[in-house]
């Protein structure tokens, strides 16, 4: 049985025209990836009944925050029941499993979920470096202990545990670049894709070191768009007329201190929580994933998804991903089939719940995986907090 009794379901997916410098704010992307979800569930904006967003209305860098839960609600004229106007949560996807839970005890029929960004353009003018400059102004948090040591990004930050990692277990950046060629190959066979050209293993080598071990196309690709969803309550969608997607299991925990630098092993981070608390919610396992999306803000969280997913041992990554041929679409677990937001572009972590519902679904064009798949896991977020889901076409 289904976490939720089977109750959770996700009966509508949308993206806006997502790109790098569409020139087109966040709000229009928001409103335009929330009509298309709507639409798709084959519903109407009145029959909508809840509504959620990530991450609410915060300081961020320029872009980040696109449109907000309020400007959603009040421009599309909804009439909630349940509203939530941002949480950090089990990471980006939080607001979906708060629908979940929503729509399973009965607060809600239809509930729209939803993340904007517009980063690539609201850049354009000040060029990235300025936008972390402008965002930091005084330091604060933890960030006054990493700043002025000029490491204000979590590129250097996530870099420390790659090269622990490394140290410990052995794993080699010829095999960490497998994440990234994975990745450019699935993205050429996606037409909303940023990058689609090819990249060999001496290209990623070639390219420049941003902070050691991550390069160049160990990084995320900062993007403009809007994904969707539509979470239902399964008796509320008679009538819809897409396969309805059962979410099966969450993960949610946060075992250890909410911190960069405090775990107790700092070759694990907080998707290793959150994935332990999925399974120990489900009968299924990891032996039962057809294919799994798994965050990729820097390759090496995609590395850390995949051992907390349990699809291999503690340490043992390396092996796993050595040649790529196990990750590929063809694989035994294809990872990332949309070509992440290592090539794909930043969506902010919907992007990978939406592309595990387009396979589940059959919809995903050239890169849809040739046997059919049943159960997609999806992991999101990197650092402390993470949060992921199973979800099947039962």
């Amino acid at each position: 049985m289904a976490l939720f009794d089977g109750k959770a379901v996700i009966s509508g997916i949308g993206q806006s025209d997502a790109g790098r410098k569409t020139g087109r704010s966040g709000m229009e992307h928001g409103i335009e990836g929330c009509l298309r979800a709507i639409a798709d569930a084959g519903l109407e904006p009145r029959d909508i009944d809840g509504v959620a967003s990530y991450p609410g209305p915060i300081a961020g860098e320029a872009g980040f925050v696109g449109a907000t839960t309020v400007d959603v609600h009040d421009a599309l004229g909804l009439r909630t029941s349940w509203f939530m106007a941002g949480v950090e949560g089990a990471g980006q996807i939080g607001p979906v499993i708060e629908a979940c839970m929503a729509v399973s005890t009965g607060l809600a029929n239809h509930v729209l979920c939803f993340r904007s960004v517009w980063e690539s353009t609201a850049q354009m003018a000040v060029g990235r470096a300025a936008a972390i400059t402008a965002y930091l102004k005084r330091a604060n948090t933890h960030l006054e202990f990493r700043a002025p040591f000029g490491a204000p990004s979590a590129v250097h930050w996530i870099a420390l545990y790659a090269d622990r990692y490394m140290h410990d277990f052995g794993l080699t950046r010829d095999q960490l670049a497998q994440i990234a060629l994975n990745a450019r190959r699935n993205a050429a066979l996606n037409p909303r894709a940023v990058y689609k050209d090819p990249l060999t293993l001496d290209d990623y080598l070639a390219s420049r070191m941003i902070s050691y071990p991550l390069c160049l196309f160990d990084c995320d690709v900062p993007a403009d768009g809007c994904t969707a969803f539509i979470v239902s309550r399964r008796d509320a969608t008679t009538g819809l007329p897409n396969p309805l997607l059962t979410v099966e299991s969450v993960g949610t925990a946060l075992y250890e201190r909410h911190s960069w630098d405090q775990r107790s092993d700092l070759t694990t981070m907080g998707a290793h929580d959150a994935a332990q608390s999925m399974w120990e919610r489900t009968s299924f396992t990891p032996a039962d994933v057809d294919v799994a999306e798994l965050y990729d803000g820097f390759s090496y969280l995609t590395v850390q998804w995949i051992e907390a997913m349990g699809f291999c041992a503690h340490g043992k990554v390396g092996p796993f991903i050595e040649g790529g041929h196990r990750i590929a679409l063809d694989g035994d677990l294809p990872i990332n089939t949309h070509g992440g937001q290592l090539s794909s572009g930043r969506l902010h972590g919907f992007g990978f719940l939406h592309e595990a519902c387009v396979q589940l679904r059959g919809e995903g064009g050239k890169r849809q995986l040739a046997r059919q798949p049943e159960i997609a896991a999806v992991g999101v977020g990197g650092g402390p907090v993470a949060g992921s889901m199973l979800i099947s076409r039962r």
